[in-house]
């Protein structure tokens, strides 16, 4: 008799024991915290997607071939990888083609084996980090965009949005190679103060006609339009390549919404590889949204930001 009741009582608390399980199986579990290692949120990342964008250009310099269009690059410690418009099976060692030629890769350990001495990454100089994609640093090439690269939301956030992205650029070593001008009230010290404006490279203007007008290069050219299959990012991006002119320097404008001028044809004056940055709506272009939370819509890019740059150092 005692048996089984025994035999009953262990019955029940397998029964018990099993729903339990699978209990505890049906409930969503929460995704483990990821957050960004110091390596990947300090200015040595920078330095190692700068060697990563300079032994590039190197190896296509040196092999004769055309310089990839990327459009984003995301660096995540070990490894480093270029998000391109225009796909390429066809990457130069030590660089790895995957995701159907969208996306080369390196591992930071390849990268920084001993090899050919890299090239002034001039094309790229106006690559600037957005903020980060979970554990991953993520930089865009303003440059790509086909028109204004607009930056909307709570004014604080897209002042300090805008603000990162102006520093980076003037002094970081990706941008080593950048003019950037502010344009009208935006050279009354309330972006940037400080150290900052004090760069070679920083400057101002009263209107982007003027801005325009002062960068324009007596050697300025368009480049040939490559004839590698584009991806559907590219198509929504724009329709043609936008790399900077070999020898020419990249140049960043930064303007209010309030005084980008609307008249047909008043962004004719830049040159392809240069980009305009625009606090506030503009109507063409990419339209980025910054969230009262730290996020970033890149829009058309599809990147997801859960921190952007202007929160980065917070």
């Amino acid at each position: 008799m005692i048996w089984y009741v025994l035999a009953a009582v262990l019955g029940l608390a397998l029964i018990a024991a099993v729903v339990t399980l699978i209990v505890t199986e049906r409930k969503p579990r929460p995704p483990k915290p990821v957050a960004a290692s110091a390596a990947v949120t300090s200015r040595g990342a920078l330095e190692v997607v700068n060697a990563g964008l300079r032994r590039l250009t190197g190896e296509c310099v040196r092999s004769g071939r055309s310089l990839p269009d990327l459009y984003a690059v995301v660096y995540s410690e070990d490894r480093l990888g270029l998000l391109l418009a225009g796909a390429s099976d066809e990457a130069p060692a030590p660089w790895t083609s995957e995701a159907d030629g969208e996306r080369w890769t390196i591992s930071t350990d390849d990268l920084h084996k001993p090899g050919p001495e890299g090239e002034p990454a001039l094309p790229y100089a106006l690559t600037v980090t957005v903020g980060l994609d979970g554990p991953d640093r993520v930089l865009v090439d303003l440059s790509r965009a086909a028109g204004p690269v607009s930056v909307t939301g709570p004014d604080d956030e897209v002042r300090t949005l805008v603000r990162a992205l102006v520093i980076e650029a003037i002094a970081g070593p990706v941008g080593s190679l950048a003019q950037v001008t502010l344009v009208g009230s935006l050279g009354d010290g309330r972006l940037l103060s400080g150290d900052e404006t004090r760069s070679s490279r920083l400057h101002h203007a009263a209107s982007l006609e003027e801005a325009f007008a002062t960068a324009k290069s007596a050697n300025a050219g368009v480049p040939e339009a490559g004839s590698a299959d584009v991806t559907q990012v590219f198509r929504l991006i724009e329709g043609s390549s936008r790399i900077a002119v070999q020898g020419e320097v990249p140049h960043l404008f930064v303007v209010d919404a309030s005084q980008l001028p609307r008249r047909e044809g008043a962004l004719a004056g830049m040159r392809r590889g240069d980009a305009l940055l625009v606090l506030g709506e503009a109507p063409t272009g990419w339209r980025w949204k910054a969230g009262a939370d730290g996020t970033l819509d890149t829009g058309p890019l599809g990147l997801e930001i859960n921190r952007h740059a202007g929160r980065m150092a917070v």
